[in-house]
């Protein structure tokens, strides 16, 4: 099995075809042929995992350049092709029955960043500029919704638009599903109009009060998201923001999302 079978398995290529666009025609013919795109798949899951550069990975295990395999990247995020694929995987594990609604987590990790887009002075790192992911999971820790912001965002801010962009997945029972019976989150969340909002949305709130919940309660439940932070660390890409663009790097961290729900997916 050669690199490229390794970096993307069959039952993963089958699920990319579905979302990845159509390759341009060119109505004047000529011109270079254009590369295959499981092999550019391939390197940019190198470089999201591995956390090397376009170009320093060695063009003959991909046969392709970096700047084609960058210049593809931008094309697919542009198209949304990494949230397509995130949202395949998620409705493949929903009509299994792998994903639990039952309880939800919400939570959010900063890391340092070049300036770009959607970036701000950390206040928790010195004032360093950095960027801030934020993600809902289910109750085994598998990530539904994710955004990216500045680090100086606070994460009640995040709560709404992470609720509602949670994308309806299919069931293994009954029609589909876009949101949790209950949402955990720690203090920062913890505001009187936010819990106003989920329970106008049906959802049970388990929000840690100040003053009232000691942290030993409030990770009774919230470990499995701590964990997926720690899960997300495993894309090395995400350890230091380097892209300029606020898509790249939320494409990359789609790839990460996907990634771990893929790994559930084939277990």
């Amino acid at each position: 099995m050669g690199i490229v079978e390794r970096l993307v398995p069959d039952e993963f290529w089958e699920l990319f075809q579905r979302v990845v666009p159509e390759a341009p025609l060119r109505p004047q013919g000529g011109g270079r042929r254009r590369h295959g795109d499981r092999e550019v798949l391939a390197a940019i899951v190198f470089v999201a995992t591995s956390g090397c550069t376009w170009q320093q990975r060695p063009t003959a295990s991909f046969g392709l350049s970096g700047a084609t395999a960058h210049r593809r990247f931008s094309e697919w995020s542009k198209a949304r092709v990494w949230a397509k694929l995130h949202r395949v995987v998620l409705d493949e594990l929903g009509a299994r029955g792998e994903l639990a609604w039952s309880r939800c987590a919400i939570d959010s990790v900063n890391m340092r960043a070049l300036k770009g887009d959607l970036t701000g002075p950390n206040p928790v790192d010195r004032g360093k500029y950095g960027s801030k992911i934020h993600l809902i999971t289910e109750r085994t820790g598998l990530p539904i919704s994710v955004g990216i912001s500045g680090a100086n965002l606070h994460d009640s801010q995040a709560l709404i638009p992470l609720v509602k962009g949670i994308p309806p997945i299919r069931s293994h029972r009954g029609r589909r599903r876009r949101k949790p019976d209950e949402l955990h989150g720690d203090k920062g969340y913890g505001y009187p109009h936010l819990r106003r909002w989920l329970r106008g949305r049906g959802i049970t709130h388990r929000i840690a009060r100040k003053g009232i919940e000691s942290p030993q309660r409030l990770g009774r439940y919230r470990w499995t998201i701590e964990r997926t932070v720690s899960w997300l660390a495993g894309c090395r890409r995400l350890h230091r923001r380097y892209e300029r663009k606020a898509d790249h790097f939320l494409a990359f961290t789609s790839i990460a999302c996907t990634l771990i729900c893929y790994r559930r997916l084939t277990k």
